[in-house]
């Protein structure tokens, strides 16, 4: 089973005429979409992760017209906002590919700096590679990365060399990233047999690696 990530570019900046809006607004960043559903009377709906407050995530919705309902909340540091809207054509030609052809979306889905949706779709490779010849015309495409599939977490663990991976379970094993902290570089490089600024070189690495990774 294989996995391909890629950046799907919307035309004129958004999805469709509501997630236009918040793309514009100077108060209001999108960070991701955890699902999206085309439903049996071709509406859909969507549940959107935001930076910026509920109010102004409320009026903004409130004055689209293709929004049928929504309901916004904070949730920690973050804005969910539930959205029920009508679909244009981009949107039910989108969410028509994995219906059509039996892939599988990995949610959520990341919205980039520049307002593209870093998605990554998992299936066979032969269907993948029509899978994506499929998209709209007019949404534009890059692809970033390409492998077998695994849970997002060991994906990401896999990314790191050996012994970069062997670094970090014995940084963990030991406490090093306990708080307050029980280990140091010195004690890490003992149980590795290795000197402490090779440790923390390493360690150093995977927090770059691991922190670019997981923010949006």
């Amino acid at each position: 089973m294989r996995y391909v990530t890629f950046v799907l570019i919307p035309p004129d900046g958004g999805l469709h005429p509501s997630d236009r809006r918040l793309a514009e607004d100077s108060d209001v960043t999108r960070t991701a979409l955890h699902d999206i559903n085309r439903l049996d009377d071709g509406t859909a709906v969507t549940l959107y992760r935001l930076d910026g407050t509920v109010e102004r995530v409320e009026e903004i919705l409130d004055d689209c017209a293709d929004v049928l309902a929504h309901n916004v909340s904070a949730t920690g540091d973050s804005v969910h906002a539930y959205v029920h809207f009508e679909t244009n054509d981009v949107v039910a030609g989108l969410l028509a590919v994995p219906h059509a052809h039996g892939i599988i979306l990995d949610t959520p889905i990341e919205f980039t700096p520049r307002g593209g949706l870093r998605i990554t779709v998992v299936g066979e490779e032969t269907t993948i590679r029509e899978t994506i010849g499929t998209v709209p015309d007019g949404v534009g495409l890059k692809l970033e990365e390409t492998g077998e599939y695994e849970p997002s977490a060991q994906r990401l663990f896999a990314r790191l060399t050996t012994r970069q991976q062997e670094t970090l379970k014995a940084a963990i094993e030991a406490g090093y990233y306990e708080v307050p902290r029980r280990a140091t570089h010195a004690d890490i490089a003992e149980r590795l047999d290795r000197t402490g600024g090779t440790v923390g070189e390493h360690l150093r690495k995977i927090e770059a690696a691991v922190l670019t990774a997981i923010v949006p």
